[in-house]
């Protein structure tokens, strides 16, 4: 079994600390875990198993466990004593993406989604990563109870990959039924990063996200008499251009902004223009009044748009329910545990992240008024890293269907990212 600070690759320069000293000991179980996990994973509101097998891990531990909190949410909470509350959250979802790592784990699992279609089931954004880490964390944690004082918080959100998890548990009471956390921390595994390092990203880290749709109406008719119709495929190419001019042209350049047109459906032969176009759209931004802007902005230009090609009636446009908020770390708090990070870790491991325009629903701790951090933990195979940035690309990243973390090193940066950032927050043992 590798040493900490051998898997740690980068980050040779720290100090042994001894709260993690019982990682050796640990891991194996962990990484049984991990492989579990992986090999049997559950879609967003069908957590049932893995949370159950959680909830059976930290009842082991002596944390008091609650299950069922919005959906198949569990709260584990440990007290020692007078001193802060801190908050570790760990997601549990999978995703509809067949498995195509060629791992001998690899999962084979399909299942149903809310359409009822059947569909194969993949870890593929690590939170089975984040879920052996989380445990591991809760172990050490449990294990070296003289070296601090205080409430620990260990959520398993349900329903991340959906957005909505954390704000059914928060609206089950999870702030209110349990002790309130002083702080909350979560990680979450980086292919962009090589394993071993941990990305610090202060201030906003991801985006609100929205989906929109956008019906464009015309006047069908046959493809080879165009002059007779009106075009509401010509139309909605006309609209996904002229909707980039929100971010060149109605945006601050200072402020990041995304309007990216995944989906467009309409027609359903060469030589028939039909009566209506639909397109679906993912808009990001950081702040809370870019993202407004945006949303208004994209209603007028298609609106715009249809009237200028003589449309018969006015688009529908619609925002989709269940949208994300953007991911603020708290600043204070980020640059508060960098340092315990480095001394243990070495400076070499502990890196700047920029921000992405991805999301998150851990942005609800924050916005519940809690000060809350999320850190990068690199997952990529360091040499696999370095081959792909030589050619100027990245190894596969979340959510894609060959998505491989390096588990040991990345699972172990993790515990110990966790473990080291609870202990400085938490009350000092006596």
């Amino acid at each position: 079994m590798l040493a900490l600070s051998l898997v740690v690759a980068l980050a040779t320069a720290g100090a042994p600390h001894p709260a993690l000293a019982p990682l050796d000991d640990v891991y194996p179980s962990l990484d049984a875990l991990y492989v579990d996990l992986h090999q049997h994973p559950e879609l967003s509101l069908q957590e049932e198993e893995t949370a159950a097998k959680l909830a059976a891990r930290l009842r082991a531990l002596g944390y008091e466990v609650t299950t069922g909190v919005g959906g198949h949410g569990i709260v584990g909470v440990l007290r020692n004593g007078q001193g802060p509350t801190v908050l570790l959250r760990t997601d549990m979802d999978a995703l509809p993406v067949k498995e195509e790592t060629g791992l001998s784990f690899a999962s084979t699992v399909t299942a149903k989604n809310p359409a009822g279609e059947s569909v194969p089931v993949m870890h593929a954004c690590g939170h089975d990563v984040h879920m052996a880490s989380w445990i591991g964390t809760a172990s050490l944690l449990a294990r070296s109870k003289e070296r601090w004082r205080g409430t620990l918080v260990l959520v398993g959100q349900p329903a991340e990959e959906i957005v909505s998890g954390a704000r059914a548990m928060i609206a089950d009471g999870l702030l209110t039924r349990f002790p309130r956390p002083d702080f909350a921390l979560a990680v979450h595994q980086q292919p962009m990063l090589p394993a071993g390092q941990v990305g610090v990203v202060p201030g906003f880290a991801l985006a609100f996200a929205d989906t929109m749709e956008i019906v464009v109406h015309g006047r069908g008719g046959h493809g080879a008499l165009p002059h007779r119709t009106i075009d509401p495929v010509l139309l909605a190419s006309r609209l996904v251009v002229a909707l980039q001019g929100i971010v060149a042209r109605e945006v601050n350049p200072l402020d990041p902004a995304v309007i990216t047109v995944g989906s467009i459906h309409g027609g359903t032969k060469s030589n028939i223009i039909p009566d209506e176009v639909k397109l679906q759209l993912t808009v990001r931004a950081y702040k809370e009044e870019v993202q407004k802007q945006l949303l208004k902005a994209i209603g007028r230009v298609a609106r715009g748009e249809a009237a200028v090609s003589g449309a018969p009636r006015e688009p529908t446009v619609s925002v989709i329910p269940g949208g994300s908020r953007s991911v603020f770390n708290d600043p204070t708090l980020s640059q508060r545990l960098r340092p315990a990070l480095t001394r243990t870790l070495g400076e070499a491991a502990v890196t700047d992240f920029p921000p992405v325009m991805g999301s998150e629903d851990f942005s609800e701790f924050g916005l519940a008024g809690i000060p809350a951090n999320l850190f990068w933990v690199g997952s990529a195979p360091p040499a696999v890293f370095a081959e792909a940035r030589s050619r100027d690309t990245y190894p596969p990243g979340n959510h894609t269907a060959r998505m491989t973390p390096d588990r040991e090193p990345t699972i172990r940066t993790a515990v110990a990212t966790l473990t080291l950032s609870a202990l400085e927050l938490l009350g000092k043992s006596p």
